[in-house]
């Protein structure tokens, strides 16, 4: 049991190693391609997205409540508000919902 875990961690250090400096050294000099650079330069956004919407939505108690207070979130960034009166209106939304339809 614990010889599984130490070989676990190890593997982990090993496949970190790897995709951090496998690219350090492979690629010495700037990237000009064009499309590389820009698809490169979305991904921490994707993923950021990828592993914060399904979240929002599943971590309430009903999924329509996530899904209603996301909404409400993107209408007031859109329109300009700061991240605390999106959190808050995101946060009432979900409280008014799960308040109105759990009972």
């Amino acid at each position: 049991m614990k010889h599984d875990i130490v070989l676990y961690i190890l593997v982990m250090t090993a496949v970190t190693l790897a995709i951090r400096l496998v690219p350090l050294t492979l690629l010495r000099r700037p990237i000009k391609n064009r499309c590389l650079r820009s698809f490169l330069y979305y991904v921490p956004y994707v993923t950021l997205a990828v592993m914060t919407f399904p979240a929002i939505v599943e971590a309430t108690q009903i999924p329509a409540a996530g899904g209603a207070a996301l909404l409400a979130g993107i209408a007031l960034a859109w329109v300009g508000a700061s991240l605390f009166q999106v959190s808050a209106a995101c946060c009432a939304v979900v409280f008014l919902m799960e308040f109105v339809f759990i009972k």
